[in-house]
């Protein structure tokens, strides 16, 4: 509700402003994908699917005077039966020609490619990795400084963020309270090094079956069931990008580490390295990617407090729980791009998906995508 009052009152502003100048650009994503046999992978199945992973969208930007910009965005997501939402809506102050100042909901700038996620013509896959690029929140409400010079030969961008996040998962809501988000990036000539430390003080998990599930397997212990429930937890993201792009080949990868310690959630490990090199409109590239939360189970020393009687069973039933949310796998994924005409790019991949985890079945998916922007 507040991002809707907060996207009215920007379109309004703009609309009223004689010092506006308004622009709209838009971008889109036309994805159909299908898996072999009966595999199922990143929402896709045996029958053919249009609407995972396409999307259209509208952004529109204006001056309301020398030194402030309103930007909204506006996108229709296939997953969500196209409905229209309001993704971004903030007002940015242009303090120094090197400062700037953004309050409103924007992107967390968590990655590489955070701030053009949804542009699929941005990059050369059909969609960023998901080990990685797959999180729990992507928007951010709250205050975003921003910062970039040069040292040399050296370009460099600082950023701050802090506010909250809100975002569905799993059937309930996932809130972030009191979150500090820092990034740092510098080029040199066809060379980039990104690095970014996030923390959350207040972590919620609000999902009715997991909780549910929670209270079930503590066996009456509070002590146990307070550190198996995500309830105002501390939450960190640690994440180091390098590039190496000289308009002919390029190679890239991300590293990110996860941790939400006060809980029975693994730490998760996850990273990419992609490569591919670019022949006219043609670019071929091969991506490989590995996701690892396969930690040792947590909880043990709630657990030695129970009864002797309530060990066993309360072991099992805390490690199943914890068992469903581990995971060890790799992805490979090899993909064609072809740009057809200006600001219009072709492409198609196939994936292969392993897992290490008995119960998670390997997959192997085929996509192909039509992306534009205007």
């Amino acid at each position: 509700m507040k991002k809707a009052y907060l996207a009215s009152a920007i379109l309004i502003g703009l609309s009223s402003s004689a010092h506006a100048e308004i622009r709209i650009n838009g971008f889109a994503n036309l994805v159909a994908g299908v898996t072999s046999s009966d595999d199922s992978l990143y929402e896709f199945d045996e029958d053919i699917n249009f609407a995972t992973g396409s999307l259209f969208a509208l952004q529109v930007s204006g001056d309301i005077n020398e030194d402030i910009t309103a930007t909204a965005q506006l996108i229709a997501r296939g997953n969500d039966d196209f409905q229209v939402d309001f993704e971004w809506a903030y007002f940015t102050y242009a303090a120094s020609d090197d400062l700037s100042v953004s309050v409103g909901r924007f992107r967390s700038p968590l990655f590489r490619y955070s701030s053009s996620l949804d542009v699929g013509y941005s990059y050369h896959w059909i969609a960023p990795p998901q080990v990685v690029y797959d999180v729990v929140f992507n928007n951010i409400d709250g205050l975003r400084l921003d910062y970039s010079n040069y040292a040399g030969d050296f370009e460099y961008s600082l950023q701050a963020v802090f506010g909250n996040f809100e975002a569905p998962d799993g059937g309930g809501v996932v809130t972030g309270d009191n979150t500090l988000i820092l990034t740092g990036e510098v080029s040199y000539e066809s060379f980039k090094a990104r690095a970014v430390y996030g923390v959350a003080d207040k972590i919620d998990f609000d999902l009715p079956a997991l909780n549910a599930a929670i209270t079930q397997v503590s066996a009456g212990s509070e002590a146990l069931e307070n550190f198996l429930l995500a309830e105002d937890d501390k939450a960190e993201f640690i994440g180091v990008g390098l590039e190496y792009d000289n308009f002919k080949y390029f190679i890239s990868g991300e590293y990110t580490i996860t941790k939400l310690e006060e809980s029975f959630f693994s730490t998760e490990d996850a990273y990419y390295i992609t490569g591919g090199v670019r022949l006219g409109k043609w670019t071929p590239s091969v991506t490989y990617e590995n996701f690892d939360n396969m930690n040792p189970f947590k909880g043990g020393e709630f657990i030695s407090q129970l009864p002797p009687p309530f060990i066993a069973p309360v072991t099992g039933g805390v490690n199943a729980l914890q068992s469903t949310f581990r995971n060890d796998t790799t992805t490979y994924t090899a993909t064609i791009r072809y740009d057809l005409k200006a600001n219009i790019a072709l492409k198609g991949d196939v994936s292969r998906f392993d897992s290490d985890v008995r119960d998670i079945e390997d997959a192997t998916l085929y996509r192909f995508a039509v992306n534009y922007v205007f």
